[in-house]
């Protein structure tokens, strides 16, 4: 074999050494790649990571304001027996008015008389004495409507005038008072001034206008509001002396 083809060879045998290398060479750099590829990862981080997945935090709640109920004021109740009822009384000046009728009617203003009765159309009598406004003007009407009127409305009104109770003996400042509110028989003496030294405020005598005379123990009722008599207009009021 000449030289030139011992070279030729070697040229060969080189090359083909080369490839084999690169080829080693390029499997160990995949190997490697592959290796740390499908590294083995630490267990407690794979198994937190698979069984705790990440938390949802759910979004901020506004807190709900509790609307605040206000206690509901329980309407006011009126007690019928505590009703106020003004009633007319013996020398009441009174006007009654007659309207709604086919002819007109004059109206009428009448005294209440000692008897508490007052005359009014085609000589009718009626007790007004202690009766309402409205129950009077009622009873009026009833009568006149019954027998004489299809319809008619009747008004009854008590005139201006000044009424007056009176408060004497063993009081400080013996005088009329004028009746302009309610007042009872304890306030009606202080009107007067309040007790003198020498009354005898045991033996109290309220006379109304009706000559109803009642007796009343002021002592007592100075305790006991229910003792404590009202005092109307044209009423009189006696204290007396002490019997030493």
């Amino acid at each position: 074999m000449s030289m030139k083809n011992v070279g030729k060879g070697l040229r060969r045998w080189g090359a083909v050494c080369g490839l084999i290398l690169g080829g080693l060479c390029l499997a160990g750099c995949r190997t490697q790649s592959a290796e740390q590829q499908f590294a083995e990862v630490p267990s407690g981080v794979a198994t937190t990571a698979a069984a705790s997945p990440a938390p949802v935090v759910a979004p901020a709640t506004a807190p709900v304001a509790v609307p605040v109920v206000s206690p509901v004021a329980a309407p006011a109740v009126t007690n019928s027996g505590g009703l106020i009822r003004e009633v007319f009384r013996v020398g009441d000046s009174l006007t009654i008015t007659f309207t709604d009728t086919p002819t007109a009617i004059p109206p009428f203003e009448e005294k209440i008389n000692e008897d508490g009765t007052i005359t009014l159309l085609l000589n009718m009598t009626f007790t007004a004495a202690g009766k309402t406004r409205g129950d009077l003007e009622k009873e009026i009407r009833a009568r006149y409507v019954q027998d004489y009127y299809k319809q008619m409305t009747v008004t009854v009104k008590q005139q201006e005038s000044t009424r007056w109770y009176y408060v004497d003996g063993e009081v400080k400042g013996t005088s009329r008072q004028i009746y302009n509110i309610r007042i009872t028989l304890l306030r009606a003496i202080a009107s007067a001034g309040g007790f003198t030294d020498f009354a005898n405020k045991k033996k109290v005598t309220l006379t109304r206008v009706d000559g109803r005379t009642l007796t009343v123990n002021c002592i007592k009722a100075r305790s006991n509001p229910k003792l404590d008599p009202e005092v109307y207009a044209g009423d009189r009021i006696f204290v007396p002396r002490k019997l030493w």
